[in-house]
């Protein structure tokens, strides 16, 4: 074995695909990129996300408690790493980079149409913010695009490099 320094623990446990975290406030829609999330619920199904104080979305999240959790699919990474690169204090990135906003059907801020998955969220938990910018959401609604066929997701692991999902292998198990 060798020593691993601590600050590249992160990408050894990834918590899953790179998502598009959507809020709106006072009129304005924002997008930001996210990859600091995990479920930890089944039903209702509960979502657990970190978002740093000093991004503009957070003031949103935490003033509007809703959210959208928008997942993009591989064709899209190059634009998903532009919105994480850039502030929505000044930018209107949803047309900055030629993303599509839709209404959604139980909270203010809008799905992303070029995502395979869009999932609306209210945030339930909000106890870990103040020591973490951790915020608990249930999902309220979840949609799919029909016409994204086994999207492969993107996962950050550090420094600008990202894994393309991988094949599927299915095991047997006792549950479903």
């Amino acid at each position: 074995m060798k020593s691993l320094p601590l600050s590249e623990v992160y990408q050894l446990l990834e918590p899953g695909p790179v998502v598009m975290l959507t809020t709106a406030h006072k009129g304005r829609a924002n997008v930001m990129t996210m990859s600091w999330h995990m479920m930890v619920e089944f039903d209702p199904p509960l979502a657990a996300c970190v978002v740093s104080g000093n991004d503009y979305s957070f003031a949103a999240l935490r003033a509007t408690k809703q959210c959208v959790i928008a997942i993009p699919a591989r064709k899209l990474a190059a634009k998903v790493v532009k919105v994480g690169n850039t502030s929505g204090r000044d930018t209107d990135k949803f047309k900055a980079f030629g993303l599509t906003p839709l209404p959604a059907s139980r909270v203010a801020p809008p799905l992303i149409a070029e995502c395979f998955a869009n999932l609306e969220c209210k945030v339930v938990d909000t106890r870990l913010v103040g020591a973490y910018n951790l915020f608990i959401l249930e999902v309220l609604a979840a949609w799919t695009d029909p016409a994204q066929k086994n999207p492969k997701t993107i996962h950050h692991r550090g420094y600008g490099t990202f894994a393309v999902d991988g094949p599927v292998i299915t095991l047997k198990s006792k549950m479903r």
